[in-house]
């Protein structure tokens, strides 16, 4: 028998905290099946590491990948809501500190 991958629901991982979120906290999910998955989470890793020349690296492959397809929209309204929920997590983080 297999063990499901970490970091799925099957498999969660020991840092998961969706079962943690407060009600009102925004939060947004990135799949495996995005292309861009697996370099925005290997990018988020190598800033919290404070590894910059490893995270400019990264940035750089994600942005090539980005150029070999067609951007997106701005009037989509999966991209307007991907914004909206940048700021809902701002504001409800900002709240957090008054």
């Amino acid at each position: 028998m297999t063990t499901a991958p970490i970091g799925s629901k099957a498999n969660p991982s020991q840092f998961d905290v969706l079962s943690r979120l407060s009600e009102d906290e925004p939060y947004f999910v990135i799949r495996a099946n995005d292309p861009l998955s697996s370099a925005l989470v290997e990018l988020h890793a190598y800033i919290g590491a404070g590894q910059s020349g490893a995270a400019h690296n990264k940035l750089a492959e994600i942005m090539a990948l980005t150029a070999a397809r067609a951007p997106r929209p701005a009037s989509s309204p999966k991209y307007r809501e991907t914004f909206a929920i940048s700021l809902a997590m701002e504001q409800w983080r900002n709240a957090q500190k008054d």
